[in-house]
């Protein structure tokens, strides 16, 4: 398979990604959905609750028009979900809503309204062009999109209103009596239901629907519905369809489970393509149709595995025909972990939702289209991971590649829906940070492309933005820049004083406290302009701290008695409160992510690994820290688990394999792509929030030896930090510093600064005359021992420890001897010089007689002793 990446950075034309500006039209929305662009660029939009607007360019402003009575409960996931307008809008102002009326019959409308000229809804113009009966108790996988092809006809996705629980993750497909709604062989496997499908009908002028040619069934077929265009679906939330090929493309959320079982593979979501009617496997096939297995749910018997080529729903729970059409595979399937076939796309949670196709019109004049380069490229994107990238298709319309969108500056809110508005610029819905809950960052926006002149971009560079008064403050605009290398000129602000220049620096003082805004404006010869401000905050200052220890600042050692002293002064603060003073000293297990923290053991950050770990995941798409949303509360789980002993374990296990059931019905995603500490200490992490946090003094002692409890290395965190009272009008201020400490056994491999030397799994190797490896920011004080465990073939190899460079100072040296008998690793034992300055230590390997590329060896570990 062709990179994505590469296939399409082959082009000449790839557009520069600051030539794509982002500009949100309608802010503060609740649970957005779906949205459609007029040809006069007005923009319709739903919310699940029931509320359609329209977003007017010619004002600017979003306008309510309707507030649709429709049964929305969030775990059911229902309300006013799909809309499209009329492929004839302009004349005939019809407009199509797929919602869920409040209704003593459980069911989804496909309706349509006519639009009056005022923005108004004609309510009493309403035609139910389909009703899809539901089961509300188990209401999920509602799907609900609506598209209009070329043609003319309306395609509708219809979920599979299955619950996926007691199937662990896999295919729901359980028979027992009075499971109906555990069994998706009822609806998406069942050519005889609506459920679980994408229909296509053709709407007529007297609200009634007829059935195209080319459907997956002929009418009048028995057991089967002549609606169905593509069957096998589990989740469809969104689709579209290429306005120039008629071809469908949607996104499919699947299933939950992180691993592959006796029952079958692991959850994938997949991104589908139907250039003609078809099957495409769900509940018994996924991805490029990896096939489950029959499970008897009763007796739990695993029986054999379904044919794509001939699949058989023999449920008691089918309606229609027993033999279904050969299973279609996916065009893009991707797991919780990193996918072999596509692995750009990532790892983490996975909400599969489709964008449109961009088709480029060099006869349209507008300024924003979208460049050439995006002709025919389908747009994708994922509610849980927060991208978006360009599918490139080959002629035949196969996948040849794809390439992240905006991935620096798009700042992606959770899109759930796109399309290209008539001047070719790209609308998207943006949903918001968690799901089920009134975001304060959902939203309307629309990408545009600059194919002209781009304006400067104005940054503002200070010696400081914290002070008292007089507070003298030198401002530079060495951070800005132009992208068309074009002159710019800067306007400065300070309260009512002005200073124009060509750039270089500022000086002003600050007489009064207070907070100062300073505003830079950047302007270029066309007028094009853009500004930056900067709070200059005069009256208070950070506090400092220190940690002192007599011991080494580097390494932690067997039982080793610890001790600390945290040392804090403020200008500000005539006495240091204890009170505001925290202290917290941690034990971190050996992490995969760990070796990124070697090397960064003090720091001025307060940096909580769980909380981290927590921030780079997708947890916090489910969850808040004090609000229920689709999961609970993370003070909720908190106080439930924290008092529990064998909480932690069995939590962080859930985290890596899912499941759900103690909070209501809602599944939690697989984490597969966590390891079991990274888990463990998320977990502490959330347990930890409802507890009052309890500070240790600003001095003691601690005896190291969690690590040996855990049987395995990790690194000690010790962290202080200190909020002073305020001053001259500007809030209390908080600073922090840490201290960290490693094993002193370090393992060569986890360094990154080598030349020369290879990594192997366990070491390293290529120790040739010449080759150099560097432990960053070292601290000595105490140490008196280095100790090499290595493997060479002859006594030709030495290595001297430097301070500061290569040719540093000489601290320590050894000449390898071979290791005897069967043992092929030896280790040896050499004095260091002991200092008191931390350094940055260079190991550099040297040989009498180099022999070139043949690798001499193998380092493995390298010990600090005291």
């Amino acid at each position: 398979m062709v990179s994505g990446l590469s296939a399409l950075a082959q082009s000449p034309a790839v557009p520069e990604e600051n030539r794509f500006t982002k500009t949100v039209l309608s802010n503060d929305l609740n649970e957005p959905m779906e949205l459609a662009v007029a040809p006069d660029g007005r923009v319709f939009f739903t919310e699940r609750k029931g509320n359609f607007y329209v977003y007017d360019p010619a004002s600017r402003q979003t306008k309510l028009i309707r507030e649709f009575p429709v049964f929305w409960e969030t775990k059911y996931g229902n309300g006013l979900i799909g809309l499209a307008l009329d492929p004839d809008f302009a004349k005939n102002h019809y407009i199509y809503f797929y919602n869920t009326p409040i209704s003593d019959t459980p069911k989804q409308h496909v309706s349509r309204f006519m639009l009056r000229d005022d923005n108004t809804l004609d309510v009493a113009s309403e035609k139910v062009l389909l009703e899809i009966p539901i089961d509300y108790e188990i209401s999920r996988h509602t799907g609900g999109s609506l598209a209009f092809g070329p043609d003319g006809n309306l395609y509708i996705s219809v979920g599979d209103n299955t619950s996926p629980f007691a199937s662990k993750g896999f295919t729901p497909i359980d028979e027992r009596p009075g499971r109906e709604q555990f069994d998706d062989q009822r609806a998406a496997g069942n050519a005889n239901d609506l459920r679980g499908a994408i229909l296509r009908v053709h709407p007529e002028a007297d609200g009634t629907i007829s059935i195209p040619d080319g459907n997956l069934f002929a009418k009048g077929t028995a057991g089967t519905r002549p609606e169905i265009y593509v069957m096998g679906c589990r989740n469809p939330y969104r689709i579209t369809v290429d306005p120039k090929t008629g071809i469908l493309y949607w996104g499919e959320i699947g299933p939950d489970s992180g691993k592959e079982g006796e029952e079958g593979p692991k959850g994938y979501d997949e991104f589908n393509q139907a250039r003609k009617a078809g099957n495409f496997g769900w509940p018994y096939f996924i991805g490029d149709n990896k096939a489950y297995h029959d499970v008897d749910f009763a007796t739990e018997k695993v029986g054999p595995i379904f044919d794509p080529a001939h699949p058989v729903n023999d449920s008691p729970n089918n309606t229609g025909i027993k033999n279904l059409p050969p299973a279609q595979k996916a065009l893009i399937w991707y797991p919780y972990d990193e996918s072999a076939e596509f692995p750009e796309l990532g790892k983490g949670g996975r909400s599969a939702i489709i964008g449109p196709v961009y088709n480029f019109d060099p006869s349209l004049k507008s300024e924003t289209k979208f460049p050439q380069y995006f002709d025919k490229k389908l747009f994708i994107t994922e509610w849980m991971r927060n991208w978006v990238f360009a599918v490139d298709l080959d002629d035949n319309q196969n996948y040849r590649g794809m390439a992240q969108f905006m991935p620096a500056t798009g700042d992606f809110r959770r899109p759930i829906d796109m399309t290209f508005g008539p001047e070719g610029s790209l609308y998207a819905l943006e949903y918001g940070s968690v799901y089920g809950i009134d975001n304060a960052d959902a939203r309307l926006v629309r990408i545009d492309y600059n194919a002209g002149n781009r304006a400067p971009v104005a940054i503002i560079s200070a010696t400081d933005s914290l002070g008292t008064a007089p507070m003298k403050v030198t401002f530079g605009t060495k951070k800005s820049y132009d992208l068309d290398k074009d002159p710019v000129t800067y306007q400065w602000k300070f309260g009512n004083n002005t200073v124009t220049s060509n750039g270089g620096t500022v000086t002003f003082t600050f007489g009064k406290n207070g907070i100062h805004p300073v505003i830079l404006k950047a302007t270029d010869p066309s007028g094009a302009s853009s500004s930056d401000t900067l709070l200059i905050r005069v009256g208070n200052t950070l506090p400092q701290l220190a940690i002192e220890t007599p011991n080494n600042r580097s390494f932690y050692f067997d039982n080793e008695q610890f001790a600390y002293s945290v040392k804090v002064t403020d200008k500000e603060d005539k006495s240091i409160d204890p009170k505001r003073t925290n202290v917290k000293f941690k034990f971190i297990p050996q992490l995969a992510n760990q070796a990124a923290l070697i090397g960064h053991q003090e720091t001025a950050e307060n940096m909580d690994l769980g909380k981290e770990l927590l921030e780079k995941s997708d947890c916090k798409a489910c969850h808040q820290i004090n609000q229920k949303s689709v999961g609970p509360a993370f003070t909720d789980v908190s106080n439930k688990y924290r008092t529990d002993p064998g909480a932690l374990a069995r939590l962080a296990n859930k985290v890596i394999t899912g499941g759900g059931g103690v909070w209501g019905d809602m599944a939690m995603n697989a984490h597969p792509q966590l390891s079991k500490e990274e888990a463990t200490e998320i977990v502490k992490y959330v347990l930890a929030i409802g507890e009052a946090q309890t500070s240790l003094p600003p001095q003691g002692s601690k005896v190291l030896q969690e690590h040996t409890q855990e049987s395995k290395p990790g690194l000690y965190q010790l962290t202080a930090s200190y909020t002073d009272g305020g001053g001259g009008g500007i809030d209390p201020l908080t600073n922090y510093t840490s201290l960290w400490l490693r094993p002193a056994q370090v393992e060569v491999e986890q360094l990154d600064s080598l030349y020369l030397l290879k990594k192997e799994r366990s070491g390293l190797s290529n120790l040739k005359n010449g080759a150099v490896f560097v432990m960053k920011d070292i601290d000595l004080k105490n140490i008196k021992t280095l100790t090499f465990r290595y493997s060479v073939p002859d006594d030709g190899l030495k290595v001297e420890v430097r301070s500061g460079s290569s040719t540093g100072k000489v601290l320590s040296a050894l000449k390898f001897s071979p290791a005897s008998g069967t043992n092929k690793f030896a280790e040896s034992t050499v004095p260091v010089e002991t200092t008191t300055i931390r350094q940055d230590l260079y190991f550099v390997f040297t040989r009498k007689e180099d022999n070139g590329d043949t690798t001499t060896g193998t380092l493995d570990w390298v010990r600090f002793g005291l």
